[in-house]
């Protein structure tokens, strides 16, 4: 059993496959598949796909008239869709039973128990769904639609400019939809934190001051038509025109709707952070808890667990800050003293030099990432500034490339400034690029033996595999001596890795022990973070859950194979299996284990 797993985990998704297998032998209650699983899961995942657009933009999944047609929609915000996930996700379960219950391949079973997994949990969460604010500031209507058609809607040939405008045009319908929500949930007395209220409403005021033509859907459009080829500069101008009554109409008038709504909600929200505060919010957080972690693992037993790894790391920087002749105060007052003593200087602008060293970072990263790995992605990776929009507000992400090359991998740095943690940027790097999540999502979308749902992650098995990768990624740099002669960068490695502990206590505390938002952030969490772990709670927890899951399975199968384990192979199963559910990881290592550990 693994040293931060309690004894009260559930039996591996494999086990309870068995379970069920006994069941339905016993009881004869189903008729064995008539399609084979491959044939199958791809009918099936495309269906999925086809419920969203956004999702089939994001991975460009189709091809053709279908593609085009996708990219033109919005997906509706209305109980319609989410009834028509549920009655899918339920037909899936239901199909799966039987494939689960019949001669699979081993592949096969990993990717039917990943289906299976993220399936169910869409129904489990589906009673939670009203319990959200459809105007926070991670992803509320007004950040997911400027994000969707500024940065991730294609722009390559001007049939996508139509779609553009089809889904421009479709947008005010959309924010009507989100404020109808907003309005039957305040109903029920299900409020955002006033705190959460506040961010989105800033939002969109940011969105509604400047004018049409000005207006981020027009001047993004703009931008990204300026060098499209066979757009002649008629259409070209008539298409901006478009946009800008498109925007000046409809856009505008409903962000000012739901900017009245939120004014007018205002006055009944309270400072109350967690999901305590909502019916069944005790539940709703179990759930959100099991579905990021993709582990039965209790609020308790999660915080008893941040709370250890935030002593033995701040015991690890409290030697290397020592050894700099930092001893006097706390590990957090010696770290923000220095912190600010690497400030850079404020002009010029240091945020371009800030920019370029990120990239020199990946690039530092594959040269040294090379003797750890067999297998790396052919997609190259960049680094690029988070929009103006978000950026106050955003964390560092990365987004996949695109199958057909044409946008790479992307490493998004947000620097609102005007201070900046230049300690940690070695550490971010890896985790968002190399061989972060770069490694793990460019990689798993190049298998060209995986189904296609399985490259795109359409059914992802939760977060705690990509975030642990990720987390795991920035320990094996440390571990590797990448920071030898940088105790600067160490100390903001170290820092990354105490950071994502203190999430473990902070997002539990807040919402299972009714921490206050300032004792988040006393805590030592960011006020941004702390907000982000408020309208996205659990999924703060994957990080360190998910990079203590591999770290155990690498030493077991270390203890296992003794001097024929070798490090590249274990990176190439763990990257290999691609994002499935804790549980379905370990039985896939312990198989490789079982067959030798060689080369996969």
């Amino acid at each position: 059993m693994h040293p931060f797993i309690s004894a009260s985990a559930p039996r591996s998704l494999a086990r309870l496959a068995a379970a069920l297998v006994v069941t339905l032998a016993a009881g004869c209650a189903s008729p064995p598949p008539a399609q084979p699983f491959a044939t199958w899961s791809e009918s099936f995942a495309a269906d999925w796909v086809r419920l969203s657009p956004e999702r089939a933009t994001f991975s460009q999944y189709f091809q053709g008239a279908e593609q085009e047609a996708l990219d033109g929609q919005l997906s509706t915000l209305g109980p319609e869709r989410r009834q028509r996930e549920q009655t899918l996700a339920r037909q899936g379960l239901d199909a799966l039973g039987r494939y689960l219950a019949s001669p699979l391949s081993a592949d096969e079973r990993t990717a039917a128990l990943t289906m299976q997994w993220s399936l169910q949990r869409q129904l489990d969460g589906a009673a939670f769904d009203d319990l959200g604010f459809a105007f926070n500031q991670l992803g509320g209507v007004q950040v997911r639609s400027v994000n969707l058609l500024t940065q991730s809607h294609p722009l390559r040939r001007p049939a996508d400019v139509q779609t553009y405008l089809s889904r421009l045009s479709q947008l005010p319908a959309r924010v009507d939809e989100a404020i109808e929500r907003t309005r039957a949930s305040a109903a029920r007395g299900v409020l955002p934190p006033r705190f959460i209220l506040e961010r989105g409403r800033s939002q969109i005021e940011a969105f509604l001051q400047p004018a049409p033509a000005d207006n981020l859907f027009v001047t993004a459009l703009a931008s990204r038509t300026e060098k499209m080829a066979g757009l002649p500069a008629a259409d070209r101008s008539a298409a901006l025109q478009q946009a800008q009554a498109l925007v000046a109409g409809g856009v505008r008038p409903a962000f000012e709707r739901a900017l009245a709504l939120l004014n007018e909600l205002h006055p009944r929200t309270t400072a109350d952070a967690g999901l305590w505060r909502l019916p069944d919010g005790e539940r709703a957080y179990a759930q959100a808890l099991a579905a990021n972690t993709t582990t039965r693992m209790t609020a308790e037993e999660i915080h008893a667990v941040g709370l250890r790894e935030v002593a033995r790391i701040e015991a690890e920087m409290d030697q290397v800050l020592q050894g700099l002749g930092r001893s006097q105060g706390t590990v957090r007052e010696r770290m923000a003293a220095l912190r600010a003593e690497l400030q850079p200087p404020a002009t010029p602008d240091p945020r371009p030099m800030l920019l370029a060293r990120y990239a020199d970072y990946v690039r530092e990263a594959q040269q040294r990432a090379a003797p750890l790995f067999n297998i790396t992605p052919r997609a190259p990776v960049e680094v690029q500034r988070v929009p103006a929009l978000t950026e106050r507000t955003a964390s560092a992400y990365y987004t996949t490339p695109t199958p057909d090359g044409s946008r790479p991998g992307i490493f998004w740095a947000p620097l609102p400034g005007p201070s900046f943690n230049v300690m940690g940027m070695k550490s971010l790097a890896v985790h968002e690029a190399v061989p972060g999540h770069h490694f793990q999502l460019a990689l798993q979308q190049e298998q060209a033996g995986l189904p296609r749902w399985r490259q795109q992650r359409i059914f992802s098995g939760g977060s705690a595999h990509a975030e642990g990768w990720a987390l795991y990624a920035e320990r094996l740099a440390i571990e590797q001596g990448w920071y030898a002669g940088d105790p600067h960068s160490l100390l903001g490695a170290l820092d990354s890795q105490l950071f994502r502990a203190r999430r473990l206590v902070v997002d539990t505390g807040l919402h299972a022990k009714r921490w206050t938002r300032q004792q988040a952030i006393d805590y030592g969490i960011s006020v941004s973070e702390v907000e982000r772990y408020v309208v996205n709670p659990g999924q703060a927890c994957a990080y360190m859950i998910g990079m203590l899951h591999i770290l155990a399975l690498r030493s077991e199968a270390q203890a296992a194979l003794g001097p024929r384990f070798s490090l590249p192979a274990f990176h190439d199963v763990v990257l290999k299996t691609g994002s499935v559910p804790l549980d379905v990881l370990s039985d896939v290592v312990r198989g490789w284990v079982r067959a030798g550990g060689g080369a996969v």
